[in-house]
């Protein structure tokens, strides 16, 4: 059963490797992929069942015990994440075979996106599961890696300029968090995080809150927290839609995992509440003021995903489990919904060849599924009641008027201005793209491709599933908010007896 941990990571490079050696044959190459992948989600689901009753599951690599050896750890957080994420890869790996995105390109040698995509994967479920900050940045320089390929894809001189700028920008990242690990293993002698836990606590105050201030500062750029978002809505745009559609997804949320994960079990306590506050309600304002100002559906979406990180950065701030409960809540309903959007905008392109707002028109009339899928989604994103979205702001607004003071109090206005904004960013992208009269691009006749529409209805269906088992789900992000905030459950498991 404690194998079932390391799964996880070793079935996407498996994968990719097969992947590779199989280059030459599209067929193969597809049905390796999505078996994988849907071994991931199988796993993943077992994992949490697992989690659930029993708590952590550890394993060891090589057999070498923590905190000598690597260890992999599936707690509650993490197995949850993992269901999320493989579920999202699974929908856009068939959305893009769907396109013939997976193909190579003219000038590649090789068909690279299959194998390059599992590595993402890899990268993915390597960070969530990750027992020690070394293994976690390694798993940040695989999705590094993978992510500058995939965003170059094709190799059109606007992919590779807006990919250099993805790509300066989050080395910029890495080595301030690999400076951030040094640090900590100077001051520590470890990089396990459940020792971390025992260590840093006998610190002084003042070099802890260093070590603690460069790695959000590390995180916060993957995360893309204002003011460190600005590369975001400029390189995401520009990838194909099922590239864009998973980074928007779930890159970002890496990063907000990884400030979960550390600001609970490194550094629990309110030390660096207030700034988490401050950086959540900035982050909310700016991103929507952003998006309200976009015309270019692909750009708006864009900025409306670094205004709800915000909220997932204020459930952390508050530093209370009900806090937690949001903001985990949170991140599993944005996975989901935030990749439908960037999935709906790419079947707008196939069928339009725009993206440009002041170009459509008319699309529920030329395409009525197409109006449905957008509408239910926006609606989730912008929080209208029964939807998911409304019961993760719920949870967190509850969460800060239960937390009381200044600025608790002004993130929740400003969490409810942001979702009003929200609302009308929606219903402005409604009413100009798919409720006026047609505008300059011309709607294809030819219909979309099954699978692309297929895996969309898919993952837009997971979105409202969500609202339908919100009281298990929220059972499940109770429990992980319990765990997390006691710290016991996790060093225990890592370390048994706890011993320092």
């Amino acid at each position: 059963m404690r194998a079932l941990a390391a799964l996880p990571v070793l079935l996407p490079l498996l994968g990719a490797a097969l992947t590779l050696l199989l280059a030459t044959r599209d067929r193969p190459q597809r049905v390796v992929s999505v078996a994988c992948l849907a071994a991931t989600l199988a796993v993943a689901a077992v994992l949490l069942v697992r989690t659930y009753r029993n708590g952590p599951l550890v394993v060891e690599i090589g057999g070498w015990p923590a905190p000598v050896g690597i260890v992999l750890v599936a707690d509650q957080l993490a197995a949850l994440m993992l269901v999320v994420s493989s579920a999202v890869t699974l929908c856009v790996l068939l959305y893009s075979i769907g396109q013939g995105q997976s193909e190579a390109s003219e000038s590649a040698p090789v068909a690279i996106f299959h194998p390059t995509y599992l590595v993402l994967t890899a990268g993915v479920t390597n960070a969530f599961l990750a027992g020690d900050l070394f293994n976690l940045f390694v798993a940040f320089e695989m999705l590094l890696g993978a992510s500058f390929v995939l965003i170059t894809l094709n190799g059109t001189p606007l992919r590779i300029r807006t990919g250099s700028t993805y790509v300066v920008v989050n080395i910029l990242a890495s080595m301030i968090f690999l400076i951030s690990v040094g640090l900590v293993y100077a001051a520590t002698g470890t990089l396990n995080l459940a020792h971390l836990a025992h260590r840093l606590d006998a610190l002084p105050d003042t070099l802890r809150l260093s070590l603690q201030l460069m790695l959000l500062l590390a995180f916060g750029i993957k995360a893309a927290v204002f003011p460190l978002s600005a590369w975001l809505p400029d390189s995401y745009p520009t990838a194909p839609a099922p590239v864009t559609a998973v980074f928007a997804g779930l890159l970002t949320k890496v990063g907000v995992y990884a400030i979960i994960r550390t600001q609970t079990l490194l550094f629990p306590g309110p030390r660096a509440a207030a700034l988490l506050l401050v950086v959540a309600g900035l982050t909310m304002l700016v991103g929507i003021l952003g998006a309200v100002a976009q015309s270019d559906l692909k750009r708006l979406l864009s900025f409306t995903l670094v205004s709800h990180i915000g909220y997932m950065i204020f459930g952390i701030g508050l530093s209370t489990v009900a806090g937690l409960v949001g903001a985990i809540f949170y991140v599993v309903h944005h996975i989901t919904i935030q990749t439908a959007l960037f999935l709906v905008t790419g079947l707008v392109e196939e069928k339009t060849g725009s993206t440009d707002l002041r170009r459509l028109g008319g699309l529920a009339r030329i395409t009525p599924l197409l109006g449905v899928l957008f509408f239910v989604s926006a609606m989730n994103l912008a929080g209208i009641p029964p939807f998911s979205g409304f019961l993760g702001k719920l949870g967190l607004l509850q969460a800060g008027v239960a937390a009381g003071g200044p600025l608790p109090w002004i993130l929740v206005a400003l969490g409810t201005s942001t979702s009003l904004l929200t609302l009308y960013v929606a219903s402005r992208v409604w009413s100009i793209a798919f409720w006026r009269a047609p505008g300059e691009a011309l709607a294809s006749t030819a219909p979309l491709p099954t699978l692309m529409v297929g895996a969309t209805v898919a993952l837009v269906a997971l979105g409202v599933a969500l609202t339908v088992v919100a009281g298990p789900l929220f059972e499940v992000t109770t429990g992980a908010a319990v765990d997390l905030h006691e710290r016991t459950p996790y060093i225990h498991a890592v370390l048994p007896g706890g011993r320092p």
